[in-house]
């Protein structure tokens, strides 16, 4: 395992140097200056753009971002230069965890709520339904059930607000339409694997020795079922914790998806590096965390890592 970790560890590492260069030299193919709006001269553009070393060549640039970073320095906001953008992804990453988490609470337990149901029912009706479901609910792209959920509950209805995170009601609707995919995906796995899961000679077994059927499945089962759940949940959970762009922008939430948004259309290339050098660390470290707790949860893959281990002395 512990090799196992490291090598994780490295990876996740290459993987974020590799990002941050791609896009940095990305950035430097938008076209156009991000100082050149408002009818602000050429001769301006040029003293400000020589101020931030924009005009130094390309790979100068480079290293000297890199250094930076190392440093954990990712410099101002071009567009806010009272502004670090470490102050910004301070402000804004608080918002976006707390739809993510909240939206990743939902999504487990609401698809492993009906995953469980969809297992153990005998009424084919329900299993139908759950199957229907979510297969709907996995087919509406996220920004049309925004959409929808909007016009209905806000516009028509009135009953939840529309816009803003300014109290319980405003997580409503943008928790629900983040869910709806993560949610039908979760009761998928766990209804399919779940259901072989209880098939297998040791839960048979357990029944013969009188053992109940949900202490079955919650002491021994489930535990089992949920392992290709785990490394759904990884992804999932990064996704949800960096925020939806398209989410946050109709419902005006000032999260991190917005300023990514936002950073784009001012050509902000600091804001775009510092906010992918720090979505794309959530993204690693969480992804690493659910890789290792599924090698911990499995036997045969820590058998599979001890052999070779070694094989390798």
């Amino acid at each position: 395992m512990l090799r196992y970790t490291w090598k994780r560890i490295l990876t996740g590492i290459l993987s974020l140097f590799v990002l941050v260069t791609v896009t940095f030299f990305l950035v430097r193919l938008i076209p156009g200056s991000p100082f050149r709006q408002g009818g602000v001269s050429e001769q301006v553009v040029e003293t400000i753009e020589r101020e931030y070393g924009l005009n130094e060549p390309v790979l100068t640039q480079y290293f000297s971002y890199i250094g930076n970073v190392l440093r954990g320095d990712l410099g101002v906001s071009y567009q806010d230069p009272a502004t670090r953008v470490t102050e910004i992804i301070a402000r804004a990453w608080p918002v976006t965890a707390s739809i993510g988490i909240t939206a990743l609470a939902v999504s487990v337990l609401l698809g492993t709520g009906l995953g469980i149901l969809r297992a153990v029912t005998k009424r084919r009706f329900v299993r139908e339904l759950i199957s229907a479901g979510g297969m709907l609910a996995a087919g509406i792209p996220g920004f049309a059930a925004a959409i929808l959920l909007l016009l209905v509950f806000s516009v028509k209805l009135k009953w939840l607000p529309a816009s803003g995170l300014l109290s319980p009601a405003h997580y409503i609707l943008p928790v629900t339409a983040l869910s709806l995919y993560p949610a039908a995906m979760i009761a998928r796995l766990v209804g399919n694997t779940l259901d072989s899961e209880l098939q297998k000679d040791y839960v048979l077994f357990a029944r013969a020795k009188g053992i109940g059927k949900w202490q079955i499945i919650f002491t021994h089962a489930l535990k089992n079922a949920y392992l290709p759940v785990l490394n759904y949940i990884g992804p999932a959970s990064a996704s949800l914790l960096t925020g939806s762009f398209v989410i946050e922008s109709i419902f005006t939430i000032p999260g991190l998806g917005r300023e990514f948004v936002g950073s784009i259309t001012n050509r902000d290339y600091t804001l775009i590096l510092g906010l992918t050098v720090f979505m794309g660390a959530v993204v690693i470290i969480v992804n690493l965390l659910t890789d290792l707790l599924c090698a911990w949860l499995d036997p045969q893959t820590r058998r599979a890592y001890k052999k070779a281990g070694d094989s390798a002395k």
